[in-house]
């Protein structure tokens, strides 16, 4: 056992779940030490489709509890965030022979009530041959239905929770693999890929699809027959921009699923997912079938044909889904639950987090903390994170214009593009590492389309980044536009430091 003081929690898993742990816990005045085996969001939560969402389909496989908690969450996390999350409308077109428009209707009229929607917009029913997003789509769509959710810079507001709970006092191991867990006088110790270990009075398994994985390294656990998650893996392509149109698309196929299309980063459209169940183990990366089904789907659509040959990125994420036994993975719960093992004197808790997903994150925290709280007296404090702005959020959800301008009036150096990026992505806090620059040329050396050394400087000093990749694909999307030598040029600067 360490000599050192030990921790109250441990939490193992640096995606949504395990980084919105810790910043609720440490909020409230845990000491909290997080570990990460490689990048935060380097897993899941980095690979989403980019929504906060209710999730439309969960009504048709009645899961009206999930849809109602989403639901109720989308706006408090648009207010917490309004930085990296802001409403999106969608357009769910009518396709003869697929769900009748009553159902279409029925369903919309559901989730525009049954979540407390306030600031949103409502659904309407559109005509897609007046409307000027229907200019992108095939002849014979007619009928749509045009409804709001909202869109997520998902890699960073994983990144933006773990900053605010290491401001508030958790510290935070990226790079860092837990070994072993084993319990020794109503404590843990957590052995670390080092050779190093900590102590802790509670562990959190918040490894996401690795969460059984990581059962097998507590020593003498008894595996529960519950223990049980369903791997299904999510697939998705980004392609030249097909359409102009602020909208998002939401489209059914005659197998019965769903996918989206959604304007992504500017010059592109991302379209996804897929729901195939995946073996653990297998590569995370989405196949060629699965690219020739989101290609082949979307031609159903748009007047431009989607080829395999017209993708530019595709990328594949696997959900930890509870396994509740349904037949097809599209129609396996989104739902969370959490297990808890304790010692034989009912001491040193293990939480393990079984399913979840973005949209749900803050109230699956929440409870996951209220849970501790039978053995972490301190964490009784009450909920804190419903109100509280995320880093950089800390503005009304409709300013982000007014800060663009505030910006844009004190760094006029700075490209109309490139002031929209940076308050997408920092807010607030973007003039803490802009300082008082007042050229181009003070901000350091330029990598391109933007990113430069004083902006790479923030965020391998506070947000954990080490390599290009961590900067290119998480904490920025700049990696659809770097070319190979400017990303070697930056990686070769990261070498260096």
């Amino acid at each position: 056992m360490s000599d050192a003081a030990p921790y109250d929690i441990a939490i193992i898993g640096g995606g949504i779940n395990g980084c919105g742990i810790a910043r609720d816990a440490a909020g409230r005045g845990a000491k909290v030490i997080l570990f990460e085996r490689g990048d935060l969001a380097s897993g899941t939560s980095s690979s989403s489709t980019k929504l906060i969402h209710g999730g439309l389909r969960y009504l048709e496989h009645f899961e009206f509890g999930l849809v109602r908690e989403s639901l109720k969450e989308r706006e408090r996390l648009w207010a917490i965030a309004p930085h990296i999350i802001w409403p999106m409308r969608f357009i769910l077109p009518y396709r003869k022979g697929l769900r009748p428009r009553w159902m279409l209707r029925a369903g919309l009229f559901l989730y525009d009530h049954i979540g407390g929607r306030k600031r949103l917009p409502a659904t309407r029913t559109i005509d897609l041959t007046h409307e000027p997003a229907g200019k992108a789509l095939k002849p014979g769509f007619a009928t749509g239905f045009e409804y709001s959710d909202g869109w997520v810079d998902d890699a960073r507001l994983v990144v933006l929770n773990t900053l605010d709970a290491a401001e508030h006092g958790a510290e935070i191991r990226t790079k860092t693999e837990v070994v072993s867990i084993r319990r020794e006088n109503a404590l843990w110790e957590v052995a670390l890929n080092d050779g190093t270990s900590i102590n802790a009075r509670a562990v959190v398994n918040a490894a996401g699809p690795s969460v059984l994985d990581l059962l097998e390294r507590v020593k003498d656990h008894q595996r529960d027959p519950d223990e049980a998650i369903r791997l299904v893996r999510g697939s998705h392509i980004v392609v030249p921009k097909l359409f102009d149109t602020p909208q998002a698309w939401f489209f059914q196929n005659p197998d019965g699923r769903i996918f989206f299309a959604i304007p992504y980063e500017g010059d592109f459209t991302l379209i996804g997912t897929t729901d195939a169940d995946h073996k653990s183990g297998d590569p995370v990366k989405a196949s060629e079938t699965e690219i020739a089904y989101l290609c082949e789907a979307a031609s159903a659509y748009f007047r431009k044909p989607v080829m395999p040959k017209d993708v530019v990125w595709s990328y594949a994420g696997v959900r930890p889904l509870v396994d509740d036994g349904s037949g097809k993975p599209e129609a396996a719960s989104r739902g969370y639950r959490f297990d808890i093992d304790t010692d034989a004197d009912g001491a040193a808790p293990l939480l393990s987090v079984f399913g979840g997903k973005i949209t749900t994150y803050r109230h699956l925290a929440e409870g996951a903390v209220g849970e501790l709280s039978r053995w972490l007296p301190q964490l009784a404090k009450g909920s804190w994170t419903a109100n509280a702005a995320l880093p950089g959020g800390d503005f009304p959800i409709d300013g982000c214009n007014r800060i663009e301008q505030e910006l844009a009036t004190d760094f006029p150096f700075l490209s109309p593009t490139l002031v929209a990026r940076l308050v997408r992505q920092y807010g607030t806090r973007a003039r803490r590492w802009l300082g008082k620059a007042k050229t181009w040329r003070d901000l350091g050396t330029g990598f391109g389309h933007g990113l430069t050394e004083a902006e790479v400087n923030y965020l391998v000093e506070t947000e954990w980044a080490q390599t290009a990749d961590d900067i290119l694909w998480r904490r920025t999307k700049l990696g659809l536009h770097f070319d190979a030598t400017q990303t070697e040029a930056l990686a070769a600067y990261l070498a260096r430091k």
